[in-house]
């Protein structure tokens, strides 16, 4: 399973970080960033392989502008 989110797309409203603080935090310029996540060359999308869903999937609901998804690898 893989967290997927569109950096640049990102309005920093913090939804994802007050649902799931243990993937997700807020950077210097007042975006959401994924902890821990790489940064794919092809589609300059953020990525981070995940074993559960968990938490993830409330800031998936939640995201304002559907910046983030969840997909199966």
């Amino acid at each position: 399973m893989k967290i997927i989110q569109k950096y640049n797309e990102c309005i920093g409203c913090g939804s994802c970080v007050a649902l799931c603080p243990k993937f997700w935090e807020m950077d210097n310029e007042g975006k959401a960033y994924l902890k821990g996540g790489k940064k794919n060359p092809e589609t300059g999308d953020w990525e981070l392989e995940i074993r559960k869903a968990g938490c993830n999937k409330d800031a998936v609901d939640a995201c304002p502008v559907q910046i983030i998804k969840i997909v199966e690898c």
